[in-house]
């Protein structure tokens, strides 16, 4: 990069120097416009692009366990404060699955020797 001694300058040769940057930064900043411009093709102006989900992200399931007074969990996320308090009084996890019709029988397969 060529380096000037900016005291030496006249004050017009400073004042060109000034505009050709100017011009300079306005090209790279339209450039950088057109760039962006073509990365969010589908959005529409002045709206951010929507982020993309993973694929079980914001899917309803059904409950798994069902508390004693109603309370219901579908085993995702932490564990709610009325099933981790019954198992600190000593209950299982099991005790609380909720039977439905069609599902698998829990337990393992029997091995084929």
């Amino acid at each position: 990069m060529a380096k000037f001694n900016l005291n030496s300058m006249s004050v017009d040769d400073l004042l060109t120097l000034r505009d050709r940057i100017g011009e300079v930064l306005n090209n790279k900043a339209n450039e950088l416009k057109r760039q962006l411009s073509r990365l969010s093709i589908g959005a529409k102006a002045g709206q951010a692009v929507p982020a993309r989900r993973g694929p079980k992200k914001g899917h309803k399931v059904p409950p798994k366990y069902r508390g004693p007074a109603g309370e219901t969990w579908s085993g995702r996320g932490l564990r709610p404060l009325w099933l981790s308090a019954a198992m600190k009084g000593g209950r299982k996890l099991d005790d609380f699955l909720i039977d439905r019709p069609g599902s698998r029988k829990r337990g393992r397969k029997a091995k084929a020797r």
